[in-house]
């Protein structure tokens, strides 16, 4: 298990770009061979698939991953949706307004963390898709959970503003321990800046030797 710098398309907030699981990582079209032979080996992952969400790279925004399923917002595309079912996991359109879904859910293969944006109608869609209980949220006043922590089966890493209420009830839904965290330097928007499974985690190029610390110590890497 180990931690990773490493910088996407000259920017330090890899997780814009890339999301993952403990089996794939999902990559945009065109991601040079030679550094997706490297994130590869960096999480120890069988699978890449390349593609687009609703046409863009912004492949971390714009979903949701766990073990079990993808979510994404509803102006993906029919072929973009086929693509990613050859992961052969559960994937579905969420029917939603908001289409930066990847910044409003937080999950794990033990519980999801709802943005309080979202209303009842989308429960069991996400339920289902990603099969996990959910519960609905905000975290140090924002609104914003899914940019706010980033969660394995390992561990999670949160906001520095959220208080103890809140980690606590993070720690209960995704059965782990959450530990607050920033990354690239200071960033205390999480999920922008790194992207993790089980086995390993890649952060932006930013973070500082205190901030690995924190991050490795967190999710158990």
């Amino acid at each position: 298990m180990v931690i990773h710098k490493y910088d996407v398309y000259r920017s330090p907030n890899v997780g814009l770009f890339t999301r993952t699981n403990d089996k794939t990582l999902l990559l945009p079209f065109g991601f040079a061979d030679t550094k997706t032979k490297k994130l590869k080996e960096y999480l120890n992952v069988k699978e890449i698939i390349h593609v687009s969400i609703a046409g863009t790279r912004l492949i971390g925004p714009m979903t949701v991953m766990n073990n079990n399923g993808i979510l994404l917002p509803s102006t993906v595309s029919d072929e973009e949706i086929q693509i990613l079912k050859q992961t052969g996991l559960s994937v579905e359109r969420l029917n939603s307004k908001f289409t930066a879904i990847g910044n409003l859910i937080s999950a794990n293969d033990k519980g999801a963390i709802v943005s309080n944006l979202f209303g009842e109608e989308v429960d069991q869609d996400i339920e289902d898709t990603l099969g996990v209980p959910i519960q609905r949220m905000s975290i140090g006043g924002f609104v914003q959970v899914g940019s706010m922590v980033v969660a394995t089966n390992a561990g999670a890493i949160i906001h520095p503003n959220a208080n103890d209420a809140e980690i606590n009830r993070i720690s209960e839904i995704l059965q782990i321990e959450v530990e607050p965290a920033t990354v690239n330097g200071g960033s205390p928007f999480l999920s922008s800046g790194l992207i993790a499974n089980f086995s390993s985690v890649i952060v932006g190029s930013l973070t500082t030797g205190p901030e690995l610390i924190m991050i490795s110590r967190a999710l158990k890497v």
